[in-house]
């Protein structure tokens, strides 16, 4: 499951997360991020329990996007420990986040 974050919750869901936290930067009008959504939603179902998955939309949610130097869409974070540990810029595959992830599980 997806989590929508937003300024409210963002601390509490990715910041003192216990778990690693893959959130995605993204925008509604964005190709590339629409290409991505079903990739990132895969991961979620794969990796449930084991990470949280959670969403940002920048248009929405500039102050977040602007906390985490967002300067192009898709960007994808993984936080471990309320860090982030690895970013990863454009559209990739499944098997890229996928790696990603396993290092920190």
């Amino acid at each position: 499951m997806e989590i929508t974050l937003t300024h409210e919750n963002y601390d509490g869901e990715v910041l003192k997360s216990n778990v690693p936290v893959l959130v995605d930067f993204w925008a509604p009008w964005c190709g590339p991020c629409r290409m991505v959504a079903p990739v990132i939603e895969e991961i979620a179902q794969e990796y449930g329990g084991k990470i949280k998955v959670g969403k940002v939309n920048v248009d929405e949610q500039g102050a977040l996007a602007s906390q985490n130097a967002i300067v192009s869409i898709p960007t994808v974070i993984l936080f471990v420990n309320g860090k982030p540990a690895e970013k990863m810029v454009g559209a990739h595959s499944f098997d890229d986040y996928a790696d990603m992830v396993e290092k920190y599980i």
